[in-house]
């Protein structure tokens, strides 16, 4: 009997809940206008949601009804917590013994070293999950009972709320607006941002944040994924206020404290959250440039969130330090880095960078835009953002398959699904000899 390896578990189980819920949203009840919807779009739609994307090829808050909504947002909550984690709790509501198989496939889903405190850590993810989307809702709802009626601004609350934590980036606002509207609101902006941000740090930072007041320490990943995550956030908000600060189609109306706000936002949403609150089109090319690094970074590991993730590209960072310091470790709050680590961090990267590149020369010869629009859009699927200039809804049919395998390979990580497609290593019977090659 064949047993499908952690990572081809994860591929198939991933697959199986996509093909699932495109079938549902092809239903005419879906729909607001009770017709059925063409499979290539529910396959996109259901595609980004369970891949916590949040690209979209028709409008979620006019095309879809109440239903179509409540599939989609079920979508992005099993997505981003992984169906092996969702499983798993059913499974512990049961009290049905968790096996070492299924250890080992949320050892993979949870991006962990070890199985040591599996299960323990899956009960954490519930709890903070819920806890952290019932404070998003409730904010959320009490503001948007300023505008609208409250069981619309509670449904609004709890599907933004829910949207954002798992970085989605999914909105019901209507007509592609997303959180335009709201581009000077203090309230709406720092609750996005907050459930961006403690949605995309990853549940093994929570768990250490929440516990630090018992132990008075952080691991040294925790350490690494919030002050990446903090210097990104910083350094991005900077640049872009000032390349957006005279643009009249974007900050240059706003005040000057809108502005310091619209950048903020702009910056934290590249988490891979793909909100915003300025027309993004209309973005300084310079500035679409640097929402792409940020995009293509995106969220730290273990978390809803995709990109190559911080903790990469502080490793990256990390070694050309010691590279131009003639050091032969790379040191980290005071503690050396295995070389697999760097030696993973570069492949990740190397076989992001070839994804992107591919797929950009793909639908450049397929789609009649820009060449910043489209790798724009590449990389926002990649990195399971959602931000777009405007392309999704006129993609062509082979430009849909693209970025829906993207957001495929993005929600999964690069890695996952090699280790899911490529043949089983056989055993090693001899090492060549070294030599050297000339570098730079």
């Amino acid at each position: 009997m064949l047993v499908a390896s952690p990572p081809k578990l994860l591929v198939l189980g991933f697959a199986l809940i996509i093909l699932v819920g495109a079938e549902l949203l092809t239903l005419p009840i879906a729909s607001a206008a009770g017709h059925s919807t063409r499979w290539i779009d529910a396959l996109f739609t259901a595609t980004s949601a369970t891949c916590v994307t949040g690209l979209v090829v028709v409008d979620t808050g006019t095309y879809y009804s109440t239903f179509g909504q409540l599939v989609i947002l079920s979508l992005i909550q099993i997505g981003g917590l992984g169906f092996m984690t969702m499983a798993t709790l059913f499974a512990v509501f049961l009290k049905r013994r968790i096996s070492l198989k299924e250890r080992l496939v949320l050892q993979e889903a949870l991006n962990q070293s070890s199985i040591e405190g599996i299960v323990r850590l899956v009960r954490k993810v519930l709890f903070y999950t819920l806890c952290i989307e019932a404070a998003g809702a409730v904010s959320f709802t009490l503001r948007f009972m300023f505008d609208m009626s409250p069981g619309r601004a509670l449904y609004y609350g709890i599907f933004h709320a829910v949207s954002f934590f798992n970085n989605a980036g999914f909105d019901i606002m209507g007509h592609f607006r997303s959180f335009t509207m709201y581009v000077g609101d203090p309230v709406m902006n720092l609750t996005a941002a907050l459930l961006i941000f403690l949605g995309g740090i990853g549940f093994v930072v929570l768990a250490d944040l929440v516990e630090y007041r018992t132990k008075r320490k952080l691991s040294l990943h925790s350490k690494v994924a919030l002050s990446m995550s903090g210097l990104l956030i910083a350094a991005g908000a900077v640049i872009i206020f000032i390349f957006e600060y005279t643009n009249s189609l974007t900050m240059g109306p706003l005040s000057f404290g809108e502005k310091v706000l619209a950048a903020f936002f702009q910056s934290v949403s590249p988490r891979t959250a793909g909100v915003n609150t300025v027309d993004l089109a209309s973005l300084r090319q310079a500035t679409q440039f640097i929402l792409i690094v940020l995009m293509f970074i995106g969220a730290s590991p273990g978390s809803t969130g995709g990109g190559i993730k911080t903790t990469t590209f502080a490793a990256l960072i990390g070694a050309v330090n010691t590279m131009i310091r003639g050091k032969e470790d790379v040191v980290m709050f005071n503690y050396r880095l295995a070389k697999e680590r760097v030696y993973k961090a570069l492949t990740v990267t190397l076989f992001a960078l070839a994804l992107v590149m591919v797929a950009t020369m793909v639908l450049s010869t397929t789609e009649d835009h820009q060449f910043l629009m489209i790798l724009f859009e590449v990389t926002s699927a990649f990195g399971t953002v959602g931000l777009t200039m405007g392309l999704t809804p006129e993609l062509t049919l082979v430009g849909k398959i693209i970025i829906i395998l993207m957001m495929f390979i993005g929600r999964l990580g690069p890695l996952t699904l090699s280790y899911a497609i490529a043949p089983k290593p056989g055993r090693v019977l001899y090492r060549n000899a070294e030599g050297k090659i000339i570098i730079g």
